[in-house]
């Protein structure tokens, strides 16, 4: 693996500790600032597409809110640059928890595409794309 793919990776980690930890100082840090001709976009599961680094911060913001827990293990992590963009695709397998005193437990399995940019202060995340694994029981069924 490259010296600049392992750099990508490195991010890519601390982008999905950020949401762990709840830290919206360190997805600041982590994500692009707009300009002219690039802009941060975000799709989340479920929701309209996002773009412009305030608004894609807020969602985050209102995400990292109202999630008292969650968890990522991140499998078929996958990363090519070319010139001053990365693109690393990685599937999300989430834990979850309620706001609950029952303490219940959810998982899900989300793919999802991270585009980085090269920048004057280092590599940002440019864009971030999740879309919702679907699974039924004929998958359960396969998997026996």
């Amino acid at each position: 693996m490259s010296t600049t793919a392992a750099e990508i990776e490195k991010l890519n980690e601390a982008f999905y500790t950020a949401i762990e930890g709840g830290d919206l100082d360190r997805m600041t840090e982590i994500w692009a600032d707009d300009e002219e001709g690039r802009v941060a976009m975000c799709v989340h599961p479920g929701w309209p597409m996002l773009t412009g680094r305030s608004e894609v911060l807020r969602s985050w913001a209102l995400i990292m809110a109202n999630t008292p827990y969650i968890q990522f293990v991140l499998t078929d992590v996958r990363t090519t640059v070319i010139g001053d963009v990365a693109v690393l695709t990685c599937a999300e397998n989430i834990l979850t928890a309620a706001d609950t005193e029952d303490a219940t437990f959810a998982a899900g399995r989300v793919v999802a595409t991270n585009t980085f940019v090269r920048t004057m202060g280092g590599w940002r995340l440019w864009s971030h794309h999740g879309s919702p694994v679907l699974q039924g029981d004929d998958d359960e069924e396969a998997e026996e």
